[in-house]
């Protein structure tokens, strides 16, 4: 069964990868992109064309001749393997499903076929289930601090319990506990420290890392009784090793813990920081935490033994168990592990009170968060694989790039759907079919795909091993060309490679004893030219020593043969109606014919679709134009005159000079006829204007004149003499008014200068001013007045 062709048209920087890769079998053309295509067809190559020439863009295979069924152009698909529906249904009339029952996602499994740069999409979908169980496994820190929260959390489990049901019929609750390891200087190890880690009148637990209280219960009035019986113990430094216990409970999975294929929730209760990977250097443990299961009577054994866990190695267990994670705080820890969810998918954080009080709203709260949020994650993907997301969320929203793997405000009962596109671009060593796995953050449901890849053709299955076909059985006929083997070359694996180069070899693909080998053109190989290869796929060399190609003949406006012909050994092979060294030389005479129909106006011939005039006086496409000639209107304006008014230079021969024209009388200026020559104005001996057009059918010259002439009037005398006589009289009265005004303002200027000297000429009357008396009065200095 052979695959099925698709045509498309290639994107241009994609072409030359074909050609350029230089393929030798079908398999390598296909594999090097989607758009490669290889022809099968033994006689397709030409003469110096390479083997790799049957590599190449599907359209350039049929425009060289390859047929239809001679091409190998295998495509990718897919199928569906398993495509169970999401379960539909509701909480208080349905009747209670097992988990493994619940499908919240769709399809479950499928096979892609991946070509080479193809890529291949396919839906799937999420809805969140109604009524799916939850387990929850609350991990609380048990040191000193947390003395008081114990009390709270001793009624957490029925409490719990009651609250859940609105969420779900199956729940399950587990709690476990935590201090430190159990090292200096992490605890004091004398004896009274182990025996009582708190100070004063305290009675305290012994420390321990973590302990497994109790595994999953649907029994709430068990989780009480169980923790009601813990005590608080102590340590000496601030951060604690919850990671330790974070850890175990993740996998230690359904032996110790008891979880379930269901909904996975972690509630992680504490009011301090954490040590992770390196810090239990600083009590002597350098080796790596391992994460495995090291429980032994519900105790962490090893913690003395495994440094803690690196955040990146809580994130893979906790991802690779699907449990989803809630960090219970105090208010001063917030910032931490605020940092600290960032880094860890699926999971929130809430604010714990001073003493846990409002630990079940804050688990409920957490939950609504983490479960209204879908993820999608895949397994590691094959080398040269890659995967790409679009994301089709509630209301409409699109999301693609990394937002396109999870959609939020997901209620319960809604379905989103997400758009998966996967691309290989390389083929495995083996050969051999892989599998990827996707699915969504904190849920057991996954989509697992079967990825296989065409990385050879059909047409290699029903290869000839051997084949006579390729010199004597030197080689594997296949797909149209022999596959040589090794130490074999040549098209028909004709030469051994050890004498390749041989000057015998090289005589063979010279012209003549002064020529380069293949003309500089190609190589020789076995005696025979296989001419290079252009970087533009279009262009090619070709002949026996490689002397010909179809690239360098002639141009025209820029375009090889001028676009009319094709280039074929440096010669161009004009199409139809087409002549010249470039076939720049179009046949066809209707670029010649003139408005009046006539080829060149009468006065040249027709050469390549351009008129050569004939008459010298004459220039112009159509030979229209005579620059040296007098205009069309001036030309005749002497007929015209003579014959449609009897005036002009012409006016006693005018019968015998102006016979050709025949003459048509109009009777205004709008009544003249269109013509492609411009209308004529003429002045007449009278100094009167006269209009006509000139227009030619065939050999008839005709004019069409206006009947009456447009004459200039003569001048009207009454009204000049009349303009000219009020003209003087307004300007005499103008200059008496000027004038008038003038002498106004000169009298009144004078007038006030005469009153400002009467107001200055007023004498003082009080003393005569040559009046002295004859009085002297003296006043002594040394007069007090007393």
């Amino acid at each position: 069964m052979r695959y099925s062709c698709v045509t498309w048209i290639p994107a241009m920087n994609d072409t030359p990868r074909c050609t350029q890769a230089n393929a030798k079998s079908c398999g390598e053309c296909i594999q090097i992109g989607e758009n490669c295509a290889w022809c099968t067809d033994p006689d397709f190559l030409k003469q110096g064309e390479p083997t790799s020439t049957r590599c190449d863009d599907l359209h350039i295979l049929r425009k060289k001749g390859c047929k239809e069924k001679m091409v190998e152009n295998p495509r990718g698909g897919q199928k569906v393997e398993q495509n169970i529906p999401v379960t539909n249904r509701r909480k208080d009339t349905a009747e209670r499903l097992r988990p493994e029952e619940i499908t919240q996602i769709q399809p479950q499994k499928l096979t892609l076929t991946l070509r080479m740069g193809e890529p291949q999409s396919f839906n799937l979908t999420f809805k969140r289930a109604e009524d799916y169980p939850i387990d929850l496994y609350y991990l609380m820190d048990l040191s000193y601090s947390m003395h008081d929260d114990l009390q709270n959390v001793k009624k957490l489990g029925t409490a719990l319990m009651q609250e859940m049901q609105a969420i779900t019929s199956d729940f399950r609750i587990g709690f476990g506990s935590f201090v430190e390891k159990t090292v200096m200087p992490f605890i004091s190890t004398t004896p009274a420290g182990l025996r009582n880690p708190c100070t004063g009148q305290y009675d305290c637990a012994s420390p321990f890392s973590y302990k497994n209280v109790l595994s999953l219960t649907s029994n709430g009035k068990e989780f009480n009784h169980l923790v009601s019986q813990q005590q608080i113990s102590g340590n000496l430094d601030s951060p604690e090793g919850g990671f330790d216990a974070i850890m175990q409970v993740a996998v230690c999975g359904v032996s110790q813990i008891g979880w379930r294929n269901v909904t996975r929730l972690l509630v992680f209760s504490t009011d301090a920081g954490f040590h992770f990977a390196g810090d239990g250097k600083l009590g002597g443990i350098v080796l790596p935490n391992d994460g495995k299961c090291h429980l032994e009577n519900n105790t962490y054994s090893m913690s003395h033994y495994y440094d803690y866990p690196s955040i990146a190695h809580l994130v893979q267990k906790l991802s690779d168990n699907n449990i989803q994670t809630i960090f219970a705080v105090t208010q001063d820890f917030q910032d931490i592990y605020q940092e600290l969810k960032k880094l860890i998918p699926k999971s929130a954080v809430g604010t714990l009170s001073s003493n846990s009080s409002n630990v079940i709203q804050l688990i409920i709260d957490a939950y609504n968060s983490l479960s209204s949020e879908v993820i999608l994650e895949n397994s590691k993907l094959p080398k040269g694989v890659n995967i790409a997301y679009t994301a089709y969320c509630k209301n409409g929203v699109v999301q693609d790039g990394e937002d396109g793997r999870k959609c939020v405000n997901i209620s319960i009962g809604d379905a989103v759907s997400f758009n998966i596109n996967i691309t290989a671009h390389e083929c495995p060593k083996d050969n051999n079919s892989q599998t990827v796995k996707i699915k969504p953050l904190g849920f057991n449901e996954e989509v697992e795909v079967v990825l296989k890849f065409i990385c050879q053709c059909e047409c290699q299955h029903e290869g000839i091993p051997n084949s006579p076909l390729c010199h004597n059985g030197n080689g594997t006929f296949e797909c149209g060309a022999c596959r040589c083997n090794k130490g074999r070359t040549g098209h028909m694996c004709e030469c051994s490679t050890e004498e390749v180069n041989t000057e015998d070899l090289d005589g063979n693909c010279r012209r003549d004893n002064g020529s380069e080998i293949c003309s500089n053109n190609g190589d020789c190989i076995c005696g025979t030219c296989e001419c290079k290869k252009r970087e533009n796929p279009e262009e090619r060399y070709s002949g026996k020593y490689c002397e010909c190609d179809n690239f360098n003949c002639d141009r025209y406006d820029n375009k090889l043969c001028g676009g009319h012909g094709r280039c074929e050994c440096r010669v161009c092979i004009c199409d139809a109606n087409y002549t010249g060294s470039a076939c720049d030389c179009p046949l066809d005479t209707t670029p010649c014919l003139a408005a009046n129909q006539q080829i060149c106006n009468g006065r040249g011939v027709c050469e390549c679709g351009t008129c050569r005039c004939t008459d010298p006086m004459y220039q112009g496409p159509t030979c229209e134009t005579c620059r040296t000639c007098p205009g069309i209107c001036s030309q005749h304006k002497d007929c015209v005159q003579c014959r449609a008014f009897g005036s002009g230079e012409k006016e006693k021969t005018c019968e015998e000079d102006c016979r050709y024209l025949d003459l048509i009388i109009v009777e205004n200026l709008s009544e003249l006829p269109e013509s492609t020559h411009p209308t004529c104005k003429e002045r007449a001996d009278n100094d009167c204007w006269f209009y006509y057009t000139y227009s030619v059918n065939g050999t008839q010259e005709i004019v069409h004149v206006v009947k009456d002439q447009d004459c200039p009037k003569g001048p009207d005398i009454i009204p000049i003499v009349v303009g000219v006589v009020a003209g003087i009289v307004l300007i005499g009265l103008a200059l008496l008014l000027i004038w008038k005004l003038l002498m106004i303002i000169h009298d009144r200027r004078e007038f006030a200068k005469f009153e400002k000297e009467k107001l200055n000429a007023k004498w003082d009357t009080g003393e005569n001013p040559i009046y002295k008396s004859a009085v002297t009065t003296v006043i002594n200095p040394k007069y007090e007045g007393k």
